[in-house]
């Protein structure tokens, strides 16, 4: 809010500033400062308006919103797991019966008064489950266990087991992945707020449920967090992010935490153990439990003897490398995966001689999980399948090894321009941009010429524009690169958005001062530079974001779901936009003279704007802000973030914003067109509607580039593109990725998708090796680390 005031007072100190010296220069024209002055208090007044609309931390939620959000998100997220225990045949037949009991290993749980009696529970009883963690005095539990032991399991069916039996005033259970938590650039607060704003859009939706929503829920301690995956963290961070659980969040704050054994061991030697927390760990399955659940998902018939077969070597060799392998739940799922639900014989696990050591039947079941998923639904469907086993292998061994590469555990879609030379640098993503605009430029340009009834192309103007833009452009990227790792700047939209506008207006005067000397002082060509290209500019970053890859994808939909709640703030949108853009184009008119390439006015009068053609470009820029208004902040209830809708909800952003771009540039530079046309009595010649149809097709592209390289769908589709034209993807990966998911190869978690078992990703990555850009820093998520579990 802070910047917003800030900027505020700046530009209309300057603007001020400039017009005095203006007077000074000329006192014949002392007739307009009273016409001035009131335009720009008129501006102050809606840009301070303006700002304050749009500040997020305006006001608070209602105890209300705040208890409606808690139920709402209480069903999203059963909805969410309850979807993806399905997937995970996590209640098909049972939940394979492992043991939960107190650590047994020395200084890493609290002190016994502390935590209270020791733990004891079975993942296969949801009652016992929720009940053995309300026995805590704190609620604070961490679940420790080897790679494979069924963390991530037991993580899933605690949340589920707590939802079944939550009353109103019970705190939300919330699973989330430490993977992207960062305590050096994120506190625990800000962290949890995002992720859930990003996993549960439905509660940012402030005219709903208020602009505090999500703060609220967490300082009340309506949120329980289920943070998974300790481990997935780079090892230099593990530490720090107990450091930053322990100093930031209250003692008495309910939190569950997994990490396999030897990381949170070594983590508590440099951090301290988390304080109140409970430690558990589990037993081994038991050798009957594992061919128990095995021969249930068995159809009944023959197959069911060769169960009995692998049974009768186990009870002979219970040290065997088969009776090891099943005691963990990651190997009884693939075994099940394998063997259950294809038609393979169990038997060959009984092999001593082919599986020397539990790390050969590992690798055997990992390297049979895919073909074999794959085989099974084309058996079953073969006319549909879209892919070939051996193709769907391919593709998902380029995708373990892209992200082995890029260092995550998650497939983020809105990242994988990071996965393209081109788009990943910062050089050279505005150099591809910059190539589009020049494209379609011209291609307008010619589109112009052969239109009957238009206006005479005049080739000078296009060369003086195209080589602003193209100065312009790649200085607003790369600025807007730089202003993406800043936080204060990052944070605030309309802050970045003017600094940005600033920059390119002033390099888009750069070219036409040095190549195309005019007929202007050349500082009032600065001046109109910035107030018309910068202002034009200014409309469509403040419309569509910054001209970077954003770091979440746009969420929203065109609905009228609650529109009574919308429509205030929406007339409040349209009013203040058109009066600010009315107020800033007559300020131009009054003080810079026409644009380069326009009929000459005689330099002693001044070419005053309409106020008609002020409001009627106003008006279309106050519908625009108010159809993004709508767009971005609508996400109904009943929507829950995956990934496909995701990528759905961003396309349709990034064409509204492509549209809108279009027109926040060329009607600007329309109206400018007419004033070159007017006459000294205020008359308008010429055909206002041709000339700004003409600009559509001539200065129209700008809008739309600058538009598209604001959202993630572009970048996406061109990464997308680029690599299935290579082979390494599918061309319709989004329906491959949920294919996979269907299967049972990949999982959902919110926007993103994952491998099953971090060891099948780091398998799969390990048959092929795909050059490509690498990050210069580990990032959160690291999988240069051991595996995760289950």
């Amino acid at each position: 809010m802070r910047w917003r005031w800030v900027l505020t007072w700046l530009l209309c100190a300057a603007l001020t500033v400039g017009l005095i010296i203006v007077w000074n220069v000329r006192p014949k024209d002392i007739g307009d400062a009273a016409s001035v002055v009131a335009a720009v208090i008129g501006l102050f007044s809606v840009l301070t308006v303006w700002a304050w609309r749009r500040s997020p931390r305006h006001g608070r939620s209602t105890s209300g919103q705040v208890a409606e959000a808690a139920q709402v998100l209480a069903r999203q997220v059963r909805r969410q797991w309850q979807d993806e225990a399905v997937l995970r045949q996590l209640f098909d037949p049972a939940p394979l019966p492992v043991l939960w009991s107190d650590c047994p290993l020395p200084d890493v749980s609290d002190h016994r008064q502390l935590i209270g009696a020791p733990v004891t529970c079975r993942a296969d009883a949801p009652q016992e489950l929720a009940a053995a963690f309300r026995s805590l005095p704190r609620r604070r539990l961490v679940v420790l266990g080897p790679a494979g032991s069924g963390k991530t399991t037991l993580a899933v069916l605690l949340t589920l087991a707590l939802l079944g039996q939550r009353d109103p005033d019970d705190p939300v259970p919330v699973l989330l992945s430490l993977a992207s938590f960062d305590p050096s650039r994120d506190s625990v607060q800000a962290w949890l707020r995002r992720q859930i704003a990003a996993d549960y859009a439905v509660l940012a939706d402030i005219d709903t449920y208020g602009p505090s929503a999500i703060e609220d829920l967490l300082a009340e301690g309506r949120v329980l967090p289920v943070l998974e995956a300790l481990d997935e963290r780079p090892e230099a961070g593990r530490a720090a992010v107990l450091t930053a659980l322990n100093d930031t969040l209250d003692p008495h704050t309910p939190l569950v935490l997994t990490c396999r054994t030897a990381n949170y061991t070594t983590a508590v030697t440099e951090a301290g153990v988390l304080t109140g927390a409970a430690v558990i760990a589990p037993s081994p399955v038991r050798p009957d439990d594992a061919l128990t659940l095995l021969r249930l998902a068995t159809p009944p018939g023959p197959r069911q003897t060769r169960w009995d077969a692998l049974a009768e070597h186990m009870n002979q060799n219970p040290d065997g490398t088969a009776a090891q392998a099943l005691a963990s739940p990651l190997m009884v799922a693939l075994a099940r995966a394998v063997y259950a639900d294809a038609p393979g014989d169990p038997t060959e696990l009984a092999d001593t001689d082919r599986f020397l050591t539990l790390a050969m039947v590992e690798h055997h079941l990992l390297d049979s999980l895919v073909p074999t998923l794959y085989a099974r639904a084309h058996r079953r469907d073969p006319s549909g399948r879209r892919w070939s086993p051996q193709q769907a292998h391919r593709y998902l061994i380029h995708l373990a090894a892209g992200m082995q590469r890029q260092d995550t555990y998650n497939l983020s879609w809105w990242q994988l321009h990071r996965w393209v030379p081109t788009l990943a640098h910062t050089w050279s993503r505005p150099a591809a941009w910059t190539t589009l605009l020049i494209a379609l430029t011209l291609l307008g340009y010619e589109a112009h010429g052969a239109i009957p009834g238009f206006p005479p192309r005049e080739r000078g103007v296009m060369v003086w524009y195209m080589q602003g833009m193209t100065a312009a452009l790649p200085c607003m990227c790369w600025f807007a690169a730089w202003a993406a790792v800043r936080p204060r700047l990052s944070t605030h939209r309309f802050s970045g958005a003017v600094l940005t506008a600033l920059c390119g207006g002033a390099a888009f005067a750069v070219p036409g001062m040095t190549f195309n000397p005019v007929d202007v002082a050349p500082g009032w060509y600065v001046v109109g530079c910035e107030a018309v290209t910068g202002f034009a500019f200014l409309l469509v970053l403040y419309t569509a974001g910054l001209p970077v890859p954003p770091s979440m994808p746009s969420r929203g939909s065109i609905t009228l779901w609650r529109w009574h709640h919308r429509l205030p703030r929406a007339v409040a949108i349209f009013c203040g936009t058109t009066v600010l853009t009315a107020a800033a184009l007559y300020i131009y008119a009054l003080v810079v003279r026409p644009m380069p390439g326009a009929s000459k006015v005689h330099s002693s009068q001044r070419t005053e704007l309409p106020w008609a053609y002020g409001l009627t470009l106003g008006a279309v820029v106050g519908v625009v802000q108010i159809l993004f208004y709508w767009l971005r902040g609508t996400t109904t209830a009943h929507d829950l973030t995956a990934p496909a809708s995701a990528v759905r909800a961003d396309r349709l952003v990034t064409l509204v914003c492509g549209g809108a771009g279009v027109l926040l540039v060329a009607l600007p530079y329309g109206i400018l067109a007419a004033l070159g046309n007017v006459t000294p009595q205020g008359q308008v010649t010429g055909d206002v509607v041709r000339e700004l149809a003409a600009m559509l097709l001539g200065v129209g592209p700008t809008g739309l580039v600058l538009a598209l390289a604001a959202c993630s769908w572009p970048h996406y589709t061109a990464a997308r593109l680029s690599l299935a034209a290579r082979g390494r993807l599918p061309w319709r990966l989004q329906a491959f990725l949920a294919d996979a998911h269907r299967l049972g190869i990949l999982r959902q978690v919110g926007p993103v998708y994952q491998f099953r078992h971090a060891r099948l990703q780091q398998r799969l990555a390990a048959q092929t090796r795909i050059p490509g850009p690498r990050p210069a820093t580990a990032r959160p998520g690291s999988p240069s680390s051991e595996p995760t579990s289950s």
